[in-house]
């Protein structure tokens, strides 16, 4: 029998219980729900609606229960619909009727709301230091390699060269912007709905603002109804892991790029790479690959839930059992992500000379001759065409850049600009490419590094 079955002359009909019943997946809540139900009860006791010895039955038992679940020995009764009515059934066949107390002045719509957003808040907070991680991690390999220099791309064709540092340091400072969005949800995320009840409250004299405190919350909730049926946390959430997701595919992208045969930027570790069932010689990028992958079951998840929050009427609706499945997938599969990518970086072995000779291509200096001109006096579109028209020359005659701006304008310093590293070396702009630039990057990345893991 349910615990909600005294309505009703029927019990549940085997199709409905298949799929309405949510404790296969939604277990994993268990020890969100414990805490919020072990504030709740300290709230019926401070309200008077519980005295302090059956207070502290109810907490020893919840702790029992807990203890069970961590231990793998909690047994499932037939009526547990989902996780938060099984704890209640085994508060109260442990407890009594001191047991059946304990959902007083509450309802499973505030109860479950409270145990998700509990849950959401780690997850964000665990999400958020995994990638904190994974940045200190690319600014360690960037540090490691220091002087190594590769073509940056446009459009994927060789654009101009960038320091290892800075390429990597790209990918960081948008992992930054992934963790300011993921504390900014926390922030969002940290209000209580303990004490909104089924949707209207209760007439029992609780204090929602005492169990919000005793939980870690900023606040309580300041209208029931918004309280039961708000899942915009559970959104906000998947769409930061999302785009988190978006980025992590794109250094995937990279990376199975830069480990080809044709690319040969790097290698990753055997450790961080497979083989094939077939050809012996193969040595494939799959941690990088499954990281581009993962990215687009978590934006399925962001979709599928904001398709089924469109249209919900007030407050609470049965729809809302939807939001656990996509957020337990997408929290679990971004954090796989983030731990497999820092190991495949930190494996990595660079090859500075093949990345070298691939940023020297004599063609990248064009905009540094452009630059030149400009530089004596020239409007720049009269010099971008100049450059563009010696290497247009160039392609045409089959011959080097070197030697048809040596035939065309003959002057020393346009010689040297094509010294290996000496492009690289030009780009002195803040916030540029170049060796001139990198040190206060590097400082403004550490220093942001460091407030966010404060933040934290």
């Amino acid at each position: 029998m349910t615990l909600w079955a005294g309505r009703f002359s029927a019990s549940m009909d085997e199709t409905l219980w298949n799929l309405s019943e949510s404790f296969s997946f939604d277990q994993v809540l268990y020890a969100h729900d414990i805490q919020g139900s072990m504030a709740h009860v300290e709230g019926l006791a401070a309200a008077g609606l519980v005295t302090s010895d059956e207070c502290a039955t109810l907490l020893s038992t919840l702790e029992t229960i807990r203890a069970e679940f961590d231990a793998g020995t909690f047994e499932r009764g037939r009526s547990d619909e989902d996780v938060h009515m099984a704890i209640e059934r085994r508060a109260t066949e442990l407890a009594g009727d001191v047991g059946a107390k304990i959902h007083t002045a509450r309802s499973r719509n505030d109860q479950v709301a409270t145990t998700l957003r509990l849950f959401t808040r780690d997850a964000i907070t665990e999400i958020a230091r995994g990638t904190l991680d994974l940045m200190s991690t690319l600014v360690r390999v960037g540090q490691e390699n220091a002087a190594t220099y590769l073509p940056g791309y446009t459009h994927l064709q060789r654009a101009q060269p960038v320091l290892l540092t800075h390429h990597l340091q790209a990918h960081v400072w948008s992992l930054a912007r992934d963790v300011e969005r993921l504390l900014d949800a926390r922030r969002r995320t940290n209000v209580s709905p303990l004490g909104a009840g089924a949707l209207a409250g209760t007439s029992l004299p609780i204090d929602p603002a005492l169990t919000a405190r005793i939980l870690g919350f900023d606040a309580a909730f300041a209208n029931s109804m918004d309280a039961v049926s708000d899942r915009d946390f559970v959104a906000e959430a998947l769409f930061d892991v999302a785009l988190l997701g978006v980025h992590l595919s794109r250094m995937g992208e990279e990376l199975v790029l830069w480990t080809t045969s044709e690319f040969n930027f790097a290698t990753l570790g055997d450790d961080f790479t497979t083989g094939s069932s077939m050809l012996p010689q193969k040595k494939n990028s799959d941690v990088a690959e499954l990281a581009r992958a993962k990215c687009g079951r978590l934006v399925g998840n962001l979709t599928g839930l904001l398709v089924t929050l469109k249209g919900l009427p007030l407050s609470y609706n049965r729809d809302l059992q939807e939001d656990k499945e996509p957020l337990f997938d997408s929290v679990k599969q971004v954090l796989l992500v983030l731990a497999a990518l820092g190991g495949a970086y930190r494996s990595m072995t660079f090859h500075a000379d093949v990345a070298a000779r691939a940023a020297d291509d004599q063609l990248l200096v064009a905009i540094d001759i452009a630059e030149r001109l400009v530089g004596g006096g020239m409007p720049f579109r009269r010099a971008h065409e100049v450059a563009g028209a010696l290497v247009g020359r160039a392609i045409r005659e089959g011959r080097s850049l070197a030697d048809v701006v040596k035939d065309e304008l003959d002057v020393p310093e346009f010689a040297e600009l094509f010294v290996p590293g000496t492009s690289l070396a030009q780009r002195r702009s803040p916030g540029a490419s170049g060796p001139e630039a990198a040190s206060r990057q590097s400082d403004l990345l550490d220093a942001r590094i460091s407030e966010l893991r404060g933040e934290l």
